[in-house]
């Protein structure tokens, strides 16, 4: 043949960070970006908002000067209307609009301030780094990192600053009662207010970054793995990762392309070898941290089913969570992929995990009650009074039928499974998926505030308890050198800083599990243990060999979790197919 199909061709790179620069896929993403939808898109999230945010100041002056003689006259019934306003808002609606008000918080972040933060800050440190001996101690390395995240802030601070100042003579800050009759004549000062109060968050919040990561304990390598007495209770766990299921038998991934494995042969061949090896030696756990498919489709996920129903011992001891090759917008052919916010594509994709998630462990794990602080049902149980409704929705797959599901989304995580004992091993799995409408920045990482504090809540309810805490993205990037700038892909999880501290006081006896980057890497952040899984699948063609690991986790003499020496898996390379016959 002229063209072999079953080999790929140049479509299959497209999006492949593998095969393609960053610079050619932003070049790809430019000529190929739906300009019209661009447009609407950044009116919804950022136009609009931030008109309104600049607006603010200048109808509150202006309707309070108007209307303040009448509001003296109320004043008598003033404090019961508040009151009654302030119930009504505790009644109905502080949750959702709690969970709107952070979403909106760390979109903004993960738009402007963390981007810009984070490409000074590993800036500085590839700089640095050229000067800094190979042979350089692990503290030093560890200052280095601190050094570089606070001057990383300072210098955003400095520029978001001067940018304010800039501005500043194009603002007013008070309105008067003919700018109601008015309003077109408020559109620029009301920009320009904007433009000063975004400036002044960006430099407040990148100082405060920076001075939180600089404070924070840095990651290191773990020096060594625990050891514990022969009568210690274990706990064998299988940690897979990144494993991007196609729904085609000759299928490419959208990050390898054409570097990486075709179809699914590669996970049969991971999965048969776990199969063997669990024959012999049992397994407590199988734990796969998100990106179980490559795009969120149907068929991705309806393979990643039948290749866990071959092996019937793992699918019972398996639990996964979402990834945000999962439940973000992504596409192999084209990186400028935009969903409009008013889109139903990304809620079909997270009712797509959280169905298979309820088929793969819904019988074994609980979600927290109402109350946000103690175990409720089991997540079978959450969902059955809404099977009908989502089974609707992805059969019509209308923005009408989509309401109200994002809170069914938000409410089953964390996901916990409790330990047998109270001295047992239990797992908490979360969501550490950022919202992004943009097949280029899918990859950004946040854990809610509100699933923080509920899976703080759970740790504190087994205070003798053990427990993996199971995520996609990793809390904080690698203390390791980069070859290229390139490599220093901020995804961390945003608020990583954030979620290490909350960890801190617990991390004795915590191990914390994720996946997102295939980097094969054990560190540690203070007390609180991290352990990134390489993927199996991703990195290598199929005539290249892949790895995981199974970990041991034992009870610790001081109540705390023991991380013993894994054991690595290699997967052997599979003879290459031959695609003429």
């Amino acid at each position: 043949m002229i063209i072999e199909p079953r080999a790929g061709d140049a479509e299959d790179d497209a999006s492949s960070t593998k095969k393609r620069s960053l610079l050619a896929i932003a070049g790809s993403l430019l000529g190929e970006i739906n300009l019209p939808k661009l447009a609407l898109a950044w009116i919804i999230l950022a136009g609009l908002p931030g008109l309104l945010l600049g607006l603010a100041p200048l109808v509150v002056t202006a309707w309070f000067a108007s209307v303040s003689d009448r509001i003296t006259a109320l004043a008598s019934i003033g404090p019961l209307l508040i009151l009654a306003l302030v119930a009504a808002l505790g009644w109905y609606g502080v949750r959702p609009l709690f969970r709107a008000a952070e979403r909106s918080f760390w979109s903004l972040n993960s738009l402007m301030v963390q981007p810009g933060y984070a490409l000074c800050r590993e800036g500085l440190r590839h700089l640095a780094e050229r000067f800094l001996a190979s042979e350089a101690s692990e503290d030093k390395r560890a200052r280095l990192r601190a050094a570089t995240a606070f001057g990383a802030g300072l210098g955003a601070c400095a520029a978001a600053a001067g940018l304010a100042a800039l501005v500043w003579p194009s603002t007013r800050w008070s309105g008067e009662f003919a700018d109601l009759a008015q309003p077109l004549r408020l559109v620029v000062p009301a920009l320009a207010n904007t433009v000063v109060l975004m400036a002044g968050y960006f430099a407040i919040a990148s100082l405060a970054w920076g001075v939180a990561d600089a404070s924070m304990d840095q990651p290191r390598d773990l020096a060594a793995f625990d050891e514990v007495p022969p009568s210690a209770a274990r706990w064998r766990v299988a940690h897979l990762s990144d494993i991007h299921v196609v729904g085609e038998r000759y299928g490419f991934r959208i990050e390898s392309g054409r570097a990486g494995p075709r179809g699914n042969e590669r996970l049969a061949q991971v999965l048969e070898t776990l199969g063997q090896i669990h024959a012999k030696d049992p397994l407590d756990l199988v734990l796969i941290t998100g990106d179980m498919t490559d795009a969120g489709r149907s068929a991705e996920w309806a393979e990643f089913l039948d290749a866990l129903a071959r092996h019937p011992a793992l699918s019972e001891r398996t639990f996964i969570l979402p990834g945000n090759h999962d439940v973000n917008i992504v596409d192999r052919a084209n990186p400028a992929r935009l969903e409009l916010p008013t889109s139903p594509g990304k809620r079909l994709r997270q009712m797509r995990t959280l169905s298979t998630m309820a088929a793969v462990q819904g019988e074994r794990v609980r979600v927290l009650d109402q109350s946000r602080t103690q175990l409720g049902g089991t997540l079978s149980e959450a969902l059955e009074p809404y099977r009908r409704t989502i089974a609707s929705f992805a059969d019509a797959g209308t923005l009408r039928l989509s309401a109200g599901l994002a809170n069914i989304w938000a409410d089953v995580f964390p996901m916990v499974l409790p330990p047998a004992d109270e001295d047992g091993l239990g797992v908490v799995l979360l969501n550490s998926n950022a919202e992004t409408h943009f097949s280029f920045t899918n990859a950004l990482g946040l854990v809610a505030e509100e699933d923080m504090q509920a899976m703080l809540a759970i740790l504190r309810q087994f205070p003798k308890a053990r427990w993996i805490i199971a995520l996609h993205h990793h809390p904080v990037e690698y203390p390791r050198r980069a070859k290229a700038f390139s490599e220093r892909i901020g995804t961390a999880l945003i608020n990583g800083s954030r979620f290490v501290r909350q960890l801190k006081p617990l991390g004795h006896r915590l191990v914390a599990m994720h996946g997102h980057r295939h980097i094969d890497w054990i560190g540690r952040c203070g007390p609180l243990k991290i352990v990134s899984a390489p993927s199996p699948v991703m990195e290598a063609t199929d005539d290249q060999p892949t790895s995981f690991y199974i970990h041991t986790l034992a009870a610790a003499p001081d109540g705390g979790l023991a991380l013993l020496a894994p054991q690595r898996i290699d997967i052997a390379p599979e003879p290459a197919a031959d695609l003429t016959s």
